[in-house]
């Protein structure tokens, strides 16, 4: 059978939607016939990104609870019912081969309607610690695509299919030289190199930890590429400028394949996809779990690297304080750091996207 329609729903957060439009360019480049409907919810970032990246989406009228005493939590189950109605008119006028869950509220309400009317589910899960919407869907997926081993302890080990997490192809395939990298943010190949980031609104303790270890840093000759958000931007490039600091400090890095080839090293968070970013780049990293991620995911996350020896893990309370010296010894300690860069290769999982394409495909059979 042809593939010819397919809904992909989800959403909320950049690591739910990213990988869902890396698919949707994997499924068009595999079945360029096929048509593709997002499915969001209302007021999230989906509804802008989706649109940004050339394709269809439609926003349910969905929320979470609140946190605390809220009017809101009450007209939840109302709520709920409305969005699974909408999610049933979408999914009746679409007509979809095929569902594809990737995490968030629109995914709970359009893959859970679609499972009843006899459709297809296919779960793609990023994390190493899955997420209540799918631990809640797996039980009507046909399919469960994910980014870790060992998933059984989650879903149905019939279900479950490893493909890794989707990463952008000009990191995944076009990365380019650790010369060209260098070459585009005017480095030295003769001095060790540091990036740091956490995510395009920043991480407050990475951008601390940064600033304190500056003068250290200076001390020893390391280079550093940081990229601090929105709210540090300014305060960082004061305290680089007034002190002379050989240090590149951005807003937002759009080379982040240049920045990765660049690096001798990194620090950054420990969210799913910057992890298989990492795996592919194959870069030696300290990650700084985000403590408040649900349910801790990110820690779990980080934690399926440093128990294979794959990455170093640094507490978001530490990591101010420590960070510094914690980065010396390992920029410093060769063997240690190649020993890194190998050991978390080996974990990377290319080509995810088109994997899970494929899975797609077979089911629309």
């Amino acid at each position: 059978m042809t593939l010819n329609k397919v809904i992909i729903s989800g959403g909320g957060t950049g690591g739910h939607i990213f990988p869902a439009i890396a698919i949707a360019n994997a499924l068009k480049e595999m079945s360029p016939g096929t048509e593709i409907l997002f499915v969001g919810a209302k007021g999230k970032m989906e509804m802008g990104k989706v649109p940004a990246a050339g394709y269809n989406i439609v926003g349910l009228e969905i929320s979470g609870l609140s946190s605390g005493l809220s009017i809101s939590n009450l007209t939840l189950p109302f709520r709920l019912m409305k969005a699974l109605w909408q999610a049933r008119k979408v999914i009746k006028k679409f007509k979809p081969q095929v569902i594809i869950g990737v995490g968030g509220y629109a995914s709970a309400a359009v893959a859970f309607t679609g499972a009843k009317m006899n459709i297809p589910i296919l779960l793609q899960e990023q994390n190493s610690y899955p997420g209540k919407t799918n631990r809640f869907l797996s039980r009507y997926a046909s399919r469960i695509c994910v980014a870790y081993p060992d998933m059984q302890t989650f879903f149905p080990a019939s279900k479950i299919v490893y493909t890794g997490n989707p990463v952008r192809k000009e990191i995944e395939h076009l990365l380019p030289t650790a010369e060209q990298g260098q070459h585009l943010f005017n480095l030295s190949n003769e001095k060790p190199i540091l990036l740091a980031f956490g995510g395009s609104q920043g991480a407050k303790a990475i951008n601390e930890g940064i600033e304190n270890a500056l003068p250290l840093f200076h001390k020893h000759g390391i280079q550093v590429l940081w990229q601090t958000g929105t709210p540090f931007y300014q305060r960082a490039l004061n305290t680089v400028k007034n002190n002379g600091y050989d240090v590149k400090v951005f807003e937002f890095i759009r080379e982040m394949n240049y920045a990765y080839a660049a690096a001798d090293m990194v620090v950054a968070r420990a969210g799913a996809i910057t992890i298989s970013e990492l795996q592919v780049a194959g870069k030696a990293s300290i990650l700084i779990p985000l403590p408040t991620a649900a349910e801790n995911h990110q820690y779990k996350n980080a934690l399926q690297l440093s128990s294979r020896d794959a990455a170093l893990i640094l507490s978001n309370n530490d990591c101010p304080t420590k960070l510094g010296d914690t980065v010396i010894n390992m920029i410093k300690d060769k063997p240690t750091l190649h020993a890194l860069e190998t050991r978390i290769k080996q974990m990377a999982a290319f080509d995810a996207a088109k994997t899970i394409a494929s899975e797609v495909i077979t089911l629309a059979g």
